[in-house]
């Protein structure tokens, strides 16, 4: 049956509650099924369920009749100065329609150029061709997925001289043309303020957080550029760092409770510690849950 147009521009949040989530991967299928644990919800790159069956679906489909789900894709290369690539496209269709997830998101960044996809999240100039550009990506996207989609602001490691927006003001005018919603990567805002010298707390101040629906929360690493500066990778390998917390506390201060994903990709811990972290956002997602309604009763 086809998804009308007014349900397809909204995002469903309700499938996925304002609780902590992780990243759901291979080493901790066995402890999630045997324990069940409290968690609020599981994240998944879309790009690692796009074959038709095998192990990953009978763990996905099995995990997903007890948790809500929420679908990440890394490969739909919505910055590219090209086309979208349609196969890939009507693959993330069919995932979104097996398994109905709560919410899908994507990154604004480029992965794909004449026909070659490469092995990272590649960053755009924000000018007035990019902004029509990746609008019309989106708006491609969504028509193709019956929904809104949730596009993730980046990290960063250089800027280009030809930008005439600042990045909260062009995530802003995204949003705005495209209706599409955004997702807030903690990280992501600290790596970047600090790799481009940003002030991170100005940086919130500008992001429009009334389109954010999802937040991730994830540990950088550190390094060196060829003038012996920091500089901070995006790795989503390790714990998440103290001055990460701290601007997440600041977030929900100003937002209230919203999905909050601990993303750990690579160097896998066991799931305990896994769940330590799950644990430390909800703490800070339960005590935003009061001034929000406060904040929510008193706008009527």
């Amino acid at each position: 049956m086809p998804v009308p147009h007014t349900e397809s521009r909204r995002c469903r949040p309700d499938a996925v509650p304002p609780r902590a989530g992780v990243g759901l991967k291979a080493a901790h299928y066995g402890a999630v099924l045997e324990a069940r644990p409290d968690i609020g919800f599981f994240e998944v790159h879309a790009e690692n369920y796009m074959g038709a069956g095998g192990p990953p679906h009978r763990y996905l489909t099995a995990i997903r009749k007890d948790y809500p789900l929420s679908l990440h894709g890394v490969g739909l290369s919505i910055g590219s100065d090209g086309p979208l690539d349609g196969a890939h496209l009507r693959r993330v269709a069919a995932l979104v329609r097996r398994y109905e997830p709560g919410l899908f998101s994507e990154h604004l960044a480029w992965s794909s150029h004449g026909g070659t996809f490469f092995n990272d999240l590649l960053p755009v100039p924000y000018t007035a061709c990019t902004l029509q550009r990746v609008c019309e990506h989106l708006d491609q996207v969504q028509e193709s997925l019956g929904r809104q989609i949730l596009l993730e602001n980046p990290s960063t490691y250089v800027a280009f001289a030809t930008s005439t927006y600042h990045e909260p003001d062009f995530l802003a005018e995204v949003a705005r043309r495209s209706g599409c919603a955004l997702l807030l990567d903690v990280n992501n805002v600290h790596v970047a303020c600090a790799n481009q010298q940003w002030d991170p707390h100005r940086y919130l101040a500008l992001f429009p957080l009334e389109h954010v629906r999802q937040i991730h929360l994830a540990g950088f690493a550190t390094d060196v550029d060829e003038h012996r500066r920091p500089l901070l990778i995006d790795a989503h390998d390790r714990e998440i760092a103290e001055e990460v917390w701290a601007l997440y506390d600041h977030v929900l201060a100003r937002l209230g409770a919203v999905p909050t994903l601990i993303e750990w990709d690579q160097n896998v811990p066991q799931w305990a510690a896994l769940a330590a972290q799950a644990e430390r956002a909800e703490r800070a997602l339960r005590a935003a849950a009061p001034s929000q309604e406060r904040r929510r009763v008193a706008l009527g």
